[in-house]
């Protein structure tokens, strides 16, 4: 049972209380960087030194989190995280298998199936590199009753039978694709042919990239799979016709057939080593998810057809035609068993481009949350002599955080970081988002807006990020609360008890409403 208004004021007393007190309080060490082999290891708590006495508003700013997490069970983790709670702790191997309730001989009798995520490719001194990642496993054969049953766990406040036909059929689907089995151990072998097509801009051919003269050949992945079924790795490949990447500004789209699966094959963008990418999220920027309430959002990713979010597409294909061979780059920290939806809807609505998905072995809230630094990380790295335009949303608390960083660490590769900012823009946003990273960026690198519009028209190339006509309030500090209350240099100077205890009272109202 959810708890009151009542309960959730009396777990924030001691919120209030410490500014009266000056209390110091223990913090939490941010995750390592995890690994995609071995799985990542997870701090624990840790004590630090506490500066001594800071503001009141400071300290709410810092206490909002911590708070959360003592919640644990009573606050879902979406709240906390920005990341669906139904996209958390799904079953793999021997768990699939016993939820399935079939035995050894009969997953040996199945077929061997491939996910195969949609790579990125840079030129290095040696030739092309290509980055193949995927997932190996077996789809077992499963009653519509087994899986109605098992989609009935995921479902909130109503059934399978309950839903349209339509929607029913994807939830079935959707659920097969969660309870499969995933294969360790396992070598995998592709062909690379030249890609005439891939996406929907509106251009020939997809947008984003131009299709090569040569490069067909056949690539062994180097190395087995790992315990879960993955495989993540570059690979050297041939020229065999493909143009240099340091003789070329184009980017060359290849289709990656997995040999021996009829459905593990994706597209794959060889990139230049200079020229602009666009990262994007997709959830609540490029279609509408709701991930911030919770029954909305999992009957818009378990069952409903994947919708638009407004005219995102039409920006998404001005770019395209408009910004010379820009390459796009579509991540999402939803795990990779269910992207398959996701990725359909992309290359159908949105110009195509190379995916990143979470991998299984990152399975709760706290590694999902380092994943998205991981994967932001990664292509970074892949290409420091490119720009990077970030764009996403404010209901992702790993977002509000790592986008402001990659322009700290990686200085002068991101271009733009564009926002829609969620909480104003749709009603059922209630909580708050915290933008104090912000803070130290030049406030013509990033805008938050409200519709896809305010992106219309924007020099992206030479860096004017900003609408003049779109009003920013940014505060520094925790924003979106209820009663309008921001928190945050530019939020206005509170320092009376009483002004502690209403932003308590807000921040209560705003779990309360989601619980």
């Amino acid at each position: 049972m959810a708890p009151t208004l009542s309960t959730i004021l009396l777990t924030f007393l001691p919120l209030a209380t410490a500014y009266v007190v000056s209390e110091p309080k223990p913090d939490f060490a941010a995750p390592e960087h995890p690994l995609i082999t071995p799985s990542p290891t997870i701090n624990g708590r840790v004590t630090k030194t506490v500066k001594h006495r800071r503001g009141v508003l400071d300290d709410l700013k810092g206490d909002v989190n911590s708070v959360l997490s003592e919640l644990g069970s009573n606050v879902p983790s979406y709240v906390a995280s920005g990341v669906p709670n139904f996209f958390q702790n799904f079953p793999v191997g021997k768990d699939a298998r016993s939820s399935l309730g079939i035995s050894d001989n009969e997953v040996a009798a199945l077929p061997t199936s491939v996910l195969n995520i949609p790579g990125y490719g840079n030129w290095t001194d040696q030739g092309w590199n290509l980055r193949f990642h995927g997932n190996v496993y077996k789809q077992p054969k499963t009653t519509q009753q087994k899986l109605d049953d098992l989609a009935n766990v995921f479902l909130i406040d109503t059934s399978i039978d309950q839903l349209p036909p339509d929607q029913a059929a994807q939830a079935r689907n959707l659920t097969a694709e969660i309870f499969v089995i995933q294969q360790s151990n396992e070598n995998v072998t592709f062909t690379l042919e030249p890609a005439s097509t891939a996406g929907a801009s509106g251009e020939q051919g997809g947008g984003g990239a131009v299709t090569p003269s040569g490069g067909t050949q056949e690539i062994r992945f180097p190395n087995p799979t790992t315990t879960e079924g993955d495989f993540d790795s570059f690979v050297q490949i041939q020229s065999n016709g493909l143009s240099d990447g340091n003789k070329t500004s184009s980017i060359q789209r290849l289709n990656v057939y997995t040999n021996g699966s009829e459905i593990g094959n994706a597209t794959a963008y060889l990139v230049p080593p200079t020229g602009m990418t666009i990262v994007s999220d997709i959830d609540d920027i490029l279609r509408i998810t709701k991930i911030y309430q919770p029954k909305e959002g999992l009957l818009n990713s378990f069952a409903r057809p994947f919708v638009q979010w407004k005219n995102m597409p039409d920006v998404y294909a001005n770019w395209s035609r408009e910004i010379p061979d820009v390459h796009f780059h579509y991540l999402t920290t939803t795990p990779e068993q269910v992207t398959r939806n996701y990725m359909d809807f992309i290359y159908k609505t949105y110009p195509g481009g190379s995916f990143d998905t979470r991998p299984l072995n990152f399975s709760d809230v706290q590694a999902t949350l380092s994943i998205r630094k991981y994967l932001l990380n990664k292509i970074f790295q892949t290409y420091p002599k490119r720009k990077f335009v970030l764009v996403a949303d404010t209901s992702n608390s790993d977002v509000m955080r790592d986008y402001p960083q990659m322009a700290t660490e990686f200085p002068g590769q991101v271009q733009c970081i564009f926002l829609r900012n969620t909480s104003a823009t749709d009603e059922g946003d209630k909580f708050p988002y915290d933008t104090s990273g912000f803070k130290n960026l030049d406030k013509n690198s990033y805008m938050f807006f409200k519709v896809p519009d305010d992106l219309m028209n924007l020099d992206i190339q030479n860096g004017r990020c900003l609408n003049a006509s779109v009003r920013q309030n940014v505060t520094f500090g925790y924003q979106g609360l209820p009663f309008g209350i921001n928190l945050g240099k530019g939020a206005g100077s509170r320092s009376s008890h009483t002004s502690v205890w209403l932003s308590v009272l807000a921040v209560a109202l705003a779990v309360g409403v989601m619980l």
